[in-house]
């Protein structure tokens, strides 16, 4: 339709008449005049309304499954991360009991010693420093630490400090070529240098070429002047081979480090060195041999051919232990008493 002044006249019309019909249906209530036109209205147009409606239902529920499913998806992810977290937070406790467990034994070993120390974290290992055996802790000069302080942590010898920042140092694993420290036999105060071979055992170089020592003899550090590099009596470990003796002034053995240099997490700086010389110490307790079983033999009562009566059983090995008063060589016959 063109818009002309006529149209627009009509459009007002058709208005005016739009809304006198809903004033007179709303005041005629159930008797409306209309409400017979919308009944038919609803006759006529009523099963279209359902067709339109059950094509578009499929669809409203569709995009409401969809939403739905956004809802679900939304709350699923929601929970998996809940998840995750719980589980990092699990392993983050875990963690931390390890460190707590890491501590407490690292104090009772400096409670034992009487050594002063600052506790620290391995924070980096190597890369930073090249291809020493050397490890990054989270302690330097702003918490007291210097060049030359001895290393441990709750099993032993770690190493010492050759670099100190302000916040952080680097540590000479004993485990280096380059590392050398005093050592001295448990017991017996036979001394050596022990020297780091990288992944294996410490190399020992007794002094004396004659020393008594055997497998398991313990060893701890010697000291060192004025306790630099190295404090006395910390727990180095143990040895598990021997070379043969050639006759010379020195002998070597091969040390097994109780640390674990690739587990590193909670180490001491040792800052205040004892008093006295801790000697033997710091070292655990030796660990007992199992005693060895005892053998039984379990004898029983039993009748013989002529119905006498003997002892027999079982031996340690599990064999048959013949009656008493029977031989045990079948060709001797029939074993009786005097009265036989």
């Amino acid at each position: 339709m063109r818009d002309t002044r006529e149209s627009r006249l009509l459009l007002v019309l058709l208005i005016a008449i739009a809304f006198a019909l809903i004033t007179v249906d709303i005041q005629g209530g159930e008797e409306s005049p209309v409400d017979g036109a919308r009944q038919a209205a609803a006759t006529v147009f009523g099963p279209v309304e359902n067709g339109v409606s059950a094509a578009v239902d499929p669809i409203g529920n569709a995009i409401k499954a969809i939403r739905e499913s956004g809802d679900r998806h939304d709350r699923i992810s929601a929970l998996e991360r809940e998840n995750a977290a719980l589980k990092t937070k699990l392993g983050s406790d875990d963690r931390n009991r390890s460190r707590v467990r890491q501590l407490d034994k690292m104090l009772r070993t400096a409670g034992a010693g009487q050594y002063g120390i600052k506790g620290a974290q391995v924070i980096g290992i190597g890369a930073a420093q090249g291809f020493s055996w050397t490890v990054t802790i989270d302690a330097g000069a702003n918490d007291g630490i210097k060049r030359d302080m001895t290393v441990l942590n709750g099993d032993g010898l770690v190493g010492r400090v050759t670099t100190v920042g302000p916040s952080t140092s680097t540590v000479l694993l004993a485990t280096d070529p380059d590392f050398t420290v005093g050592t001295r036999m448990e017991n017996s105060d036979e001394l050596g240098f022990a020297t780091g071979q990288g992944d294996r055992p410490l190399s020992v170089q007794m002094l004396n070429g004659k020393a008594k020592v055997k497998k398991g003899d313990r060893m701890v550090t010697f000291g060192s002047q004025a306790d630099k590099p190295f404090v006395p009596g910390v727990p180095i470990g143990q040895v598990v081979r021997i070379d043969p003796s050639d006759g010379g002034l020195t002998r070597t053995v091969h040390l097994e480090p109780y640390v674990g240099f690739t587990q590193l997490d909670i180490v001491g700086v040792v800052v205040e060195a004892p008093r006295t010389d801790p000697r033997d110490k710091v070292l655990p307790e030796p660990v007992k041999p199992k005693p060895t079983p005892t053998v039984t033999v379990t004898v029983t009562p039993s009748p013989n051919a002529n119905g006498e009566y003997g002892v027999e059983g079982e031996d340690a090995a599990g064999g048959q232990v013949p009656p008493t008063g029977a031989s045990r060589d079948p060709n001797a016959g029939t074993a009786q008493d005097d009265q036989g």
